[in-house]
């Protein structure tokens, strides 16, 4: 959890307006920060489990939100990464999420290397017998 003089210093720095605790750019900057803080931690307790749920938790709230920000504004959320120095969400040219991607064909050799595979397992698996 974050030291409350830190949260104030993320919230005076992302807020959109004068009263401004709980939009989407605020709450993805206070989740940014309490990730890198339990990162550290998980740094030096690799066995607490418990922490490394709630840092799960935390990421998978803070895509969430990068996503509904990314719907909803994109230059916001444009700006927000550069700010907050995240990885974008990579996306495929001239495909929106709603469009089916093409089906793509294996070449010959993938084909053989599935064959090869499939056949060392039931291989594997008669042997095992």
């Amino acid at each position: 959890m974050l030291d409350p003089r830190k949260k104030a210093l993320v919230i005076k720095k992302f807020k959109t307006h004068d009263d401004d605790t709980g939009s989407p750019q605020v709450q993805i900057a206070i989740l940014t920060e309490e990730v890198k803080e339990l990162t550290d931690h998980l740094k030096s307790h690799k066995k607490d489990f418990s922490s490394r749920r709630g840092l799960f938790r935390k990421v998978n709230q803070r895509r969430k939100l990068l996503a509904y920000l990314a719907k909803t504004e994109e230059s916001e959320y444009d700006i927000l990464i550069d700010k907050l120095k995240l990885k974008k969400k990579v996306v495929i040219a001239g495909f929106t999420d709603k469009e089916e991607l093409p089906e793509i064909e294996p070449t010959e050799e993938e084909l053989k290397k599935l064959e090869a595979k499939k056949t060392n397992t039931e291989a594997k698996k008669t042997n095992t017998k």
